[in-house]
């Protein structure tokens, strides 16, 4: 059966996704601007970076101004307690109108009950209710969870590389190294991200790509080190990230720096370059080929 993917039939097939996604993980997944409300997701965001002694990641007042304005304010509930909260505001992207997704954060007390996938699936039917074909956001290239989860199972493209994007940063999670981020576009009409909307994920079979000449970038070495490998060159790339790198920056700072610095120069190189990074392995390998003319 064919899929609908002009404008009112991407927004119909997104609010059934959303609809099916919130249902599968037992969530209530509403838009809100109440500040009482407001004031309870900035505090799970807080909870989520382990930012707690530190000033707020996103203040009460700054979320409501942006529900007010005409942002996107999400909160997911499981039995009247949140537990997910999403929030974007509206932007330019080439003169056109798109969502910037500025910061999601699931409590992780329910973490890997797909309660991130459904809010963005929530934010995806809300965007293109409103004719938004674009969301786009940033996030470290070296955390592995997040990239597969925003590559692979979303369907997003890494299209950009920003050295220490947001400065010095002071939460848990990223304190002690610079704040590089990759940016990614979500085209959310496109036939990969429709599909992906109601299937688990779709992972790169790296056998068959090193057998078609896929070259390989950056890889880690026996003790995890960062060992690069290639110029980039070709029509694919391979280019792998640690397992852990939050943890990485609390045993071995100086190994996590490493990393940093590698996947600078091998990422951020080849996205500059015209690579575009469409597919994410579990086991950490970036999957990038020539962004299409």
């Amino acid at each position: 059966m064919s899929i609908d993917l002009t404008p009112l039939g991407a927004a119909d097939q997104a609010a059934d996704a959303a609809a099916r996604a919130a249902r599968d993980a037992g969530l209530v997944i509403a838009e809100v601007d109440d500040i009482a409300t407001l004031t309870r997701a900035a505090h799970l965001m807080d909870v989520v970076w382990s930012n707690t002694d530190q000033p707020p990641l996103i203040s009460p007042s700054t979320l409501k101004a942006l529900a007010h304005s005409g942002g996107y304010v999400a909160v997911a509930s499981l039995d009247d307690e949140i537990v997910g909260a999403l929030v974007g505001f509206l932007g330019l992207l080439d003169g056109t109108l798109q969502l910037h997704s500025h910061i999601l954060g699931v409590s992780p007390a329910v973490q890997g009950r797909s309660i991130g996938f459904a809010l963005k699936q929530h934010q995806r039917a809300w965007a293109l209710a409103r004719e938004i074909g674009t969301i786009t956001w940033t996030f470290d290239a070296l955390v592995r969870r997040n990239a597969f989860f925003n590559v692979s199972k979303l369907g997003a493209s890494i299209t950009a590389y920003h050295k220490n994007f947001y400065g010095e940063m002071a939460d848990a999670v990223n304190a002690g190294d610079e704040s590089d981020r990759v940016f990614v576009q979500w085209d959310l009409a496109s036939p990969t991200v429709t599909e992906l909307s109601r299937r688990n994920g779709l992972e790169p079979d790296l056998d068959v790509l090193r057998k078609e000449g896929a070259v390989v970038v950056l890889v880690a070495g026996d003790d995890a080190e960062p060992l690069e490998v290639e110029q980039p060159s070709g029509e694919t790339l391979l280019i792998q990230v640690p397992d852990d790198i939050v943890g990485l920056r609390e045993r071995e700072p100086a190994r996590a720096r490493a990393w940093r610095l590698a996947l600078r120069g091998a990422l951020g190189g080849a996205l500059a370059d015209g690579y575009v990074a469409r597919s994410m392995s579990r086991s950490g390998w970036y999957v990038l080929s020539r962004k299409e003319r």
